[in-house]
């Protein structure tokens, strides 16, 4: 299946300049999604994870959805004040200032082997910082999964893990 398909692209979104990468058109087809969810689960079962996290908001439908598949545990990363209980958080750069995500303080266990899911892997901000949030927690990272990576910006690099992606749009 050539997934590349089911993703649109938006010129100048949202600010001018940027190639925005929507992949709400692979969700929205049963087989595209399906298909993207079963090649996450390989990667997933390759580095023996056994929880699930995934930022907001496109972190969550994917990795919802895989961890449903694969029978695991998901937890939320959010932005602060988004979660009920007692947090921990990570704060990271990004191009013109900082920006911080969050994570229940119980969310994960010492042991468990989280697998990082996202929709993209730009600069590695976001990706990064979840792998301190589960550092703080105790836990390993054994792996973080995107649908798309963008390699020309870095990301992988930052991070300290396996990364696995389905797509790559390397100056398109």
């Amino acid at each position: 299946m050539e997934l590349k398909d089911y993703v649109a692209t938006i010129e100048d979104f949202p600010k001018k300049g940027i190639m925005f990468r929507d992949v709400t058109p692979m969700v929205r087809d049963g087989k595209a999604f399906a298909y993207s969810i079963g090649k996450l689960a390989e990667f997933a079962k390759e580095v023996g994870a056994n929880v699930i996290i995934g930022p907001e908001a496109r972190g969550f439908i994917f990795g919802c959805a895989l961890a449903n598949k694969l029978g695991l545990g998901f937890a939320p990363v959010r932005k602060p004040g988004k979660l009920p209980r007692e947090t921990i958080s990570a704060t990271y750069a990004l191009e013109y200032g900082t920006d911080t995500l969050a994570i229940h303080k119980d969310a994960l266990k010492k042991g468990d082997k989280v697998l990082i899911v996202d929709d993209l892997l730009a600069t590695g901000g976001t990706a990064h910082a979840c792998e301190e949030l589960v550092k703080m927690l105790g836990a390993e990272t054994v792996g973080f999964a995107a649908v798309i990576e963008l390699p020309a910006l870095g990301g992988r690099d930052k991070l300290e893990c396996p990364v696995y992606t389905l797509l790559s749009y390397d100056g398109e």
